[in-house]
């Protein structure tokens, strides 16, 4: 997973609110029940000492719901809120969380809230008929596009008659869904050039699928998910086509992250992997991690950081080391920021996959004399 959407909390002024919230809005009452849920949210921060203006700001993003839009159609929504009341991440949640988190700390709670947030499997799915598509691509936080081919819509239907016109009608008919399905292709082909989907759904009109799919460059040819179900036409039913789509990106996720383990144990066999607390705080040090790899349940370990987010050891004889001193933090916490301010990808591992039951594994950009083998 790309963390850099992070970056903006890492340089926010402590200390912070930590908020994964129900946000649902679904009955005929959800106005008063979300104005209830928000009220306990701002409680328990202003019992912990958070001052008005970041519990103002949790209190109007939360909110947002009652107002309808986009925001009435959240389950879940989490937000990192700094000492000024800045608002430094804003994120929705997959679900309704299962444990609601409202935390003022000096250092935010980010593991909880990466292992609620929507898949990041970056992917395209389209809706096609026969006069053209409705696309959107999906990835990362704001990395959302959408694009909508209108093709020619005369004579879209095969005309029923006979004779010479049927005929011409009908040539003319089947070369404007070809037409259309052209333009979708080329449209998809680009995004695929630009954004490296893993997969690419395509739902809608069965005879609208099969000449897109024909068409498919080898961009996306071998990407694509074909189902009957979901369509463009107004009041269609989009939730199978969603449920797909969330099924689709759990099992790359799962796939991703057999891949993760897999390649933790074949680069440790070059020297290109860290296993264990010690040895990923010496590389993240080093700046030589790629991907860091974080157990689910981090336990209570924690670590030591200075004056930077690279500036960590695990006990004082590290610091020592450094020539600094360094102030107690949560290992999950320190790691994701290490992991961020040195451009490292993370992975979000259930603990009892990981290598030697350890909380924390990394794949390395390259070992030095000094690195375990």
């Amino acid at each position: 997973m790309d963390v850099s959407f992070l970056e903006p909390v890492f340089t926010a002024t402590g200390p912070l609110a930590t908020v994964c919230a129900d946000v649902t809005h679904t009955t005929e009452t959800a106005d008063t029940e979300l104005d209830l849920r928000v009220r306990a949210v701002a409680d328990r921060l202003t019992e912990q000492g958070a001052p008005e203006p970041v519990v103002e700001a949790v209190r109007r993003r939360l909110l947002e719901g009652n107002e309808g839009g986009e925001a009435g159609t959240l389950r879940g929504r989490a937000l990192v809120v700094a000492s000024d009341g800045t608002v430094v991440l804003d994120q929705a949640l997959r679900d309704a969380p299962l444990r609601e988190i409202a935390e003022w700390s000096p250092h935010a709670d980010l593991l909880s809230v990466l292992r609620q947030l929507p898949g990041r499997i970056p992917h395209i799915v389209v809706l096609a008929d026969r006069t053209g598509a409705d696309i959107t691509f999906m990835g990362g936080p704001g990395q959302v596009e959408e694009e909508t081919v209108a093709g020619d819509t005369f004579q879209i239907h095969k005309f029923q008659g006979g004779g010479w016109a049927h005929h011409r009608y009908q040539h003319n008919t089947e070369n404007k869904w070809v037409h259309n399905a052209d333009e979708v292709a080329k449209r998809i082909s680009s995004m695929a050039r630009r954004l490296s989907p893993r997969f690419v759904l395509v739902a809608g009109d069965v005879r609208a699928r099969q000449i897109l799919t024909d068409r498919a460059s080898d961009l996306w040819s071998d990407l694509i998910v074909s189902m009957d179900e979901g369509g463009r036409a107004a009041g269609a039913d989009r939730e199978p086509v969603d449920r797909r789509m969330d099924e689709l990106i759990a099992e790359h996720e799962a796939r991703e992250c057999a891949q993760v383990l897999e390649q933790v144990q074949a680069a440790g066999a070059h020297g290109l992997a860290a296993t264990g607390k010690e040895a990923v705080v010496e590389a993240l040090r080093k700046g030589q991690v790629e991907t860091l790899v974080l157990a689910d349940d981090p336990g209570e370990d924690t670590l030591l950081v200075g004056d930077g987010p690279t500036v960590l050891g695990v006990d004082q004889h590290d610091m020592d080391a450094l020539g600094t001193h360094g102030q107690v933090v949560p290992a999950d916490r320190a790691l994701l920021a290490a992991a961020v301010a040195s451009s490292a990808g993370v992975v979000i591992v259930p603990r009892s996959a990981m290598p030697e039951d350890a909380p924390v594994a990394a794949v390395l950009r390259y070992s030095d004399a000094s690195t375990p083998s």
